[in-house]
C-alpha cells in the first residue's frame, strides 16, 4: 500500500478534497493510506510552543527545529521520500509524481508561519518542493496537490490506463481539445459551434494527427517554457 503521511499543524484539514472522487475511492479500498499527524505533539513546553522568533530578527516566526525533528524522526520511514512544502523549492512536475508513486509512499512537511529552520532541512535532507509561483498560508493545500498527483497515478486507481499517458505533461506536451455530443452547440453568444470534422470521420489515424498537432500548437503558444525543451520543436524553429 502506498503511503502518504503529512506533518501538519492544522490535521483536522486533511483528507478534505483527497476524501472525494477518484482518490477517495482509493483511499477507501486501501489502495492508500493517509495519516495526518499533528506537529505540536511534539513540542517541548507544556504551552505546545512549535515556533520561535527568527535570529537576526525580521517579521513573522519560525517552526522550532528540536519540535519539527522530532516530529520527522516519529514518522519518517525506510525508502519514504522527505517532501518539505516551499515556495522556494524546485517545481513539482508530472514527472516526479510518477517516480513518487512508483515507491512505498512520501511524507510532506507542511510548513507555516515565515518558514522551517534551516538546519532541519539540512539535517533531514528534505526535498523542498514548490507547485507553483505564489505563496499559500501554509503547505496543506500544496500537500493535498501532491498526494492527489501521485495517488492518481497508482496501478487500478485510473480506469483506462491511456487517460494518463495521453494527459499534459506526460511527455512534455499539453493535452489537445475535447468535445461530445451535441456535435453542433450554440453558446450564451447564440454562435454555433460545431465539433471538428476530423474527431467525427471514423479515422483513427487522422485523429491522432490531428490531436498531436493541436497538442503542439497549445504548448507553442501556451508553454514556450516547455516547447523550448523539445528537441523537435528546436529543429523546426531552426529550419
Amino acid at each position: 500500500m502506498w503511503r502518504a503521511t503529512a506533518l501538519t499543524l492544522f490535521p483536522e484539514m486533511f483528507p478534505g478534497p483527497l476524501g472525494e472522487s477518484l482518490a477517495g475511492k482509493a483511499l477507501r479500498e486501501s489502495v492508500w493510506s493517509l495519516e495526518a499527524v499533528d506537529i505540536r505533539r511534539f513540542a517541548r513546553d507544556r504551552h505546545g510552543t512549535v515556533d520561535d522568533a527568527p535570529f537576526g530578527g525580521g517579521a513573522g516566526m519560525v517552526l522550532k527545529p528540536d519540535v519539527l525533528s522530532a516530529a520527522i524522526e516519529a514518522v519518517a520511514q525506510p525508502g519514504m521520500a522527505k517532501l518539505l512544502m516551499s515556495p522556494r523549492g524546485a517545481p513539482f512536475s508530472q514527472a516526479r509524481g510518477r517516480e513518487l508513486a512508483k515507491g512505498p509512499g512520501v511524507l510532506l512537511v507542511c510548513g507555516r508561519f515565515e518558514g522551517v529552520d534551516e538546519r532541519v532541512i539540512e539535517a533531514h535532507a528534505l526535498e523542498e518542493v514548490s507547485v507553483g509561483d505564489f505563496v499559500l498560508s501554509g503547505g496543506e493545500i500544496a500537500a493535498m496537490a501532491v498526494m492527489d498527483c501521485c495517488v492518481r497515478l497508482l496501478p487500478g486507481v485510473m480506469g483506462a490506463a491511456e487517460s494518463a499517458s495521453e494527459e499534459s505533461f506526460e511527455d512534455g506536451l499539453l493535452e489537445y481539445p475535447h468535445y461530445t455530443r451535441p456535435a453542433t452547440w450554440a453558446g450564451p453568444d447564440g454562435t454555433e459551434r460545431r465539433v471538428p470534422e476530423v474527431l467525427v470521420s471514423g479515422h483513427h489515424g487522422k485523429v491522432a494527427d490531428w490531436r498531436m498537432k493541436q497538442r503542439e500548437e497549445i504548448t507553442r503558444r501556451r508553454r514556450p517554457d516547455l516547447w523550448a525543451r523539445r528537441p523537435a520543436a528546436k529543429m523546426n524553429e531552426e529550419k
